[in-house]
């Protein structure tokens, strides 16, 4: 049967979401771990109704579709809930997670990023002319403390102004961009997938260096492709048709991720600064969301 045919078949106006199963769809980041509750139950029911109306809109018979926003905001969640009411109502879906196409594990991302923000910091001091002794030492302490980032800081020291600066420029240079983000990777699999590939090799990235590896996934019944990833709506993604866009705050994040354990150093200030970057980006890309919800689960 057609995806066109199956759509015909789905009665919205008489539509409610399926009980929850113990065998529910989620995405296919190793280890990450989802926990649904009623708010993104909320949210999913009330965006179904929406996506089912877009993807016909589309005439595709593969449509992708991302789930995008900021970190720990619920993606994974709502992907999974989005893909098991499409099942329940026939159309084929699978999850995959943009987690999994970083260039780098986590464990060495994260490096990556505070190296480039106090390479680029420590730069800003010496080209404006106040990198002393006293600088050097106050920095060193600052380094051990991971309070470099610390905007409360700058009171006492006032050059940390400058050093934030330049190291925030430099590192928004490299969040989401595809210095970071094997974006090109994620694009063949969207087209792999519409020109109807039915077995594609789907990367898996755990958190250490030797958890990387390939699985073959089965394409062949799969009408919707839906990819949830806080990079779901950047400019370098191709083949998006319907972008999702979860809206929330770096300080709404940043507390889901606390509840997530997605890291040991969710309150940090340098945490702070990248869920900051990650928002300018969203709050640029939500623009061209086709659905968009507050946190509230208010549409927006």
């Amino acid at each position: 049967m057609m995806l066109k045919e199956k759509l015909e078949q789905i009665d919205l106006s008489n539509w409610s979401a399926p009980a929850l199963k113990e065998d529910m769809p989620h995405g296919d980041m190793p280890g990450d771990k989802i926990a649904i509750g009623e708010d993104h139950i909320k949210k999913a029911s009330k965006i179904f109704p929406l996506l089912i109306e877009e993807i016909r809109k589309t005439g595709n018979e593969k449509v992708v579709v991302s789930v995008f926003g900021g970190s720990g905001v619920g993606k994974s969640e709502i992907a999974s809930l989005l893909t098991y009411y499409l099942q329940d109502a026939g159309i084929g879906a699978y999850v995959l997670s943009g987690d999994n196409y970083p260039y780098r594990i986590p464990l060495y991302n994260d490096a990556e990023r505070l190296s480039i923000f106090r390479a680029a910091g420590l730069r800003g001091l010496v080209d404006a002319g106040v990198y002393e002794k006293d600088v050097k030492e106050t920095l060193f302490k600052l380094w051990e403390e991971e309070t470099d980032p610390d905007p409360a800081k700058t009171g006492e020291h006032p050059w940390l102004k400058i050093y934030q600066e330049t190291g925030r420029a430099a590192l928004k240079e490299y969040l989401g961009t595809l210095k970071e983000q094997n974006y090109p990777e994620v694009n063949g699999i969207i087209w792999d997938f519409k020109e109807g590939k039915e077995c594609v090799l789907l990367k898996r990235m755990g958190r250490k260096e030797e958890e990387r590896w390939y699985d073959p996934i089965d394409f062949s019944g799969i009408n919707v492709l839906i990819i949830e990833w806080t990079h779901g709506g950047n400019e370098n993604l191709e083949g998006i048709d319907i972008p999702i866009l979860l809206n929330s705050t770096p300080e709404e994040t940043r507390e889901h991720r606390r509840l997530r354990a997605r890291d040991g150093k969710t309150d940090s200030a340098f945490t702070t600064m990248v869920l900051s970057i990650e928002q300018e980006e969203l709050d640029d890309r939500g623009r061209y969301a086709k659905i968009r919800i507050a946190k509230s689960g208010e549409l927006m």
